[in-house]
Order: structure tokens, then sequence, then C-alpha cells
């Protein structure tokens, strides 16, 4: 077989461009150099003005499809979790972080597993939901409980930047920015959905 092949001469099974057939035939077997990867790079404080260009140095010979590199301080990280957030950020600031490591890492992991998130509020709760990219209204909900999936009859949608800018969703359905979408819609990244089902 081809993949035995190439296992003995160490490439990652995530290098290889596989068909959908031997995807599906290796499926089973969990193989870990199947899986993306993340390589992250703990750099001390004096190298942080150098982030950028430490990433750009390491980017073209690491990263390629179904791997990632991302750099950063992980004892400034863990320093700056023990702060609340205004002094996390104003420190962050001074040493010209743009947004923290943990926050980079999660971002890339889902875009490197394939994941976006959705919302739903319900009274005073928001809860956020991660599915597959191009997953569809109908999925989504049955992600959430297979008889919302089951009696879907369509789905009220409005983007996180738009619930933000009107404060509320009453707001929001009074500017007229709430969608009605049908069980076809594929759900975008960032998306606060309200499902409509009848069971």
């Amino acid at each position: 077989m081809k993949l035995k092949t190439d296992l003995e001469k160490d490439i990652a099974i995530r290098e290889l461009k596989l068909t959908n057939g031997e995807a599906r035939t290796i499926a089973n077997y969990q193989f870990l150099t199947a899986k993306p990867l993340l390589m992250v790079v703990n750099i001390g404080e004096e190298q942080l003005s150098e982030v950028a260009a430490l990433e750009a140095e390491l980017t073209p010979r690491y990263s390629r499809e179904k791997c990632r590199l991302i750099a950063f301080c992980g004892k400034l990280e863990m320093e700056l979790a023990q702060l609340d957030n205004s002094a996390a950020e104003e420190f962050r600031a001074d040493f010209g972080i743009k947004e923290s490591g943990l926050d980079r890492t999660i971002k890339l992991s889902y875009e490197l597993l394939g994941l976006i998130s959705f919302f739903t509020i319900v009274s005073n709760e928001v809860k956020v939901w991660s599915i597959q990219n191009g997953t569809s209204a109908l999925k989504a909900a049955g992600k959430i409980h297979s008889d919302m999936e089951r009696g879907f009859i369509r789905a009220e949608v409005i983007s996180y930047d738009d619930l933000i800018k009107c404060g509320d969703l009453s707001e929001a359905r009074k500017k007229g920015l709430l969608r009605l979408e049908g069980k076809d819609y594929i759900v975008k990244d960032g998306d606060v959905i309200t499902f409509l089902f009848n069971v």
C-alpha cells in the first residue's frame, strides 16, 4: 500500500493527498500523524519584540496544510492570566501584544480543525456551540438537540457584531437586522441563532 511506503519514509499522513476512499479506509486506525498539528514556540520575554519576525521566519519552514505555528511567551501569558481583563490588556499594550496567546491558539486550533462557533440565547443565558465549517442550519439545530433538527421550521439569524451594535435581540428585530433562514442556510462563524421548531 502506498501509505505504508510513505510512513516508512517518515512522511506524516496529514501531508499526503489521500482520496476520500483512502481516508475512509484508515479513519478507524486513528493515526496520530493524520491529525492536524499546531506548533507552539515558547519564547522568552526578551524576544517579545521579535514575535512577528520569528513567526515569519519559521512559518514557511513548518506551516503546511493541516499544520500551523504560533509563538508567544508562556511565562508572560501565565502572569497575565492572573490579572483582571483591563489590567492584562494594558500590560499587553505596553509590550505591543495585540492578542493573547490563548486567543490566538484557540483561533488557530479552530482553523486547523475546520470549526466555527455560533451562539444561542435563551432568556439571559448565552451558549456557544462548535460545529464544522459548512454546516447547515438544520444540522446546527441537531447539535443542540435532535428534536430541534427533526422539527426544524426556520432559524432567526443575526451576526454577533450586529447584535452588539443593537444591544439586544428586540432592538435588532425593530431595526430589521434579524434574518429568517431555512434549513439549507450555511451557518457562519459568529452567527447568533434562534431556532424555531415544532415536535
